[in-house]
């Protein structure tokens, strides 16, 4: 184990994990009055809770004995389905700071994709508990997230053009599935490119930022 590259991957993910944690309970105790806030909480919360499912296990790969394959499998499928909610619970979360209240097809969408994801995780042929994980429904169980990804930048973007608190919310999503869809297509055969989740993280901090200056609001 090479020390140096290892120390501050680790300590960066457990950073993130306190933080994003410590930001949902935040953003929820302050939600009382405002459904809104609720929203963030709740994506904030779900966003840490299940990327730990996936990050305690590879911290402790690097720094305990033992074989974590199955656990970091499980943990990379518990964190695919709370992602997929995480994108879910955004579109309620548009549609609430900006009042709207059509755009049905939008909604029927933004669910269809989400059950289409999290059913493609379900199937066994993923090979999640595998130390060599299926490739082909690697791609394929990312395609409904990546055109949900798609969905929610175009929306966030047309709605949050004049908000100066999300105004960028479509870059920092738009930038998390660019750093994403390599780790996918060529993390097994170039390892190294999985260093691309550390900056996908820091959009996520920076979308958690921007609840948290939402939270500030009067």
């Amino acid at each position: 184990m090479k020390l140096m590259p290892v120390l501050p991957e680790s300590i960066f993910d457990i950073c993130y994990l306190i933080f994003a944690i410590t930001s949902g309970l935040l953003l929820l105790k302050n939600s009382r009055d405002r459904k809104e806030l609720r929203f963030y909480g709740t994506m904030t919360l779900l966003l840490g809770c299940g990327d730990a499912f996936h990050l305690v296990p590879r911290v402790l790969n690097y720094w305990v004995s033992g074989d974590f394959t199955a656990s970091l499998g499980i943990g990379k499928l518990i964190t695919s389905v709370t992602m997929t909610i995480f994108y879910l619970l955004m579109e309620y979360a548009r549609r609430e700071r900006y009042h709207i209240e059509g755009e049905k097809p939008w909604l029927i969408t933004a669910w269809a994709l989400s059950i289409c994801r999290i059913a493609l995780c379900s199937f066994p042929q993923n090979g999640w508990t595998s130390a060599a994980p299926s490739l082909l429904w690697g791609i394929l169980r990312n395609i409904p997230f990546a055109v949900l990804g798609i969905v929610t930048v175009i929306l966030w973007l047309r709605s949050a053009k004049k908000d100066k608190i999300f105004r960028l919310m479509w870059l920092a999503v738009t930038l998390s599935f660019l750093f994403y869809i390599p780790v996918v297509l060529f993390s097994q055969a170039l390892p190294l490119i999985g260093m691309l989740m550390l900056p996908k993280t820091c959009m996520y901090i920076w979308m958690i930022a921007m609840f948290l200056k939402a939270n500030k609001e009067k």
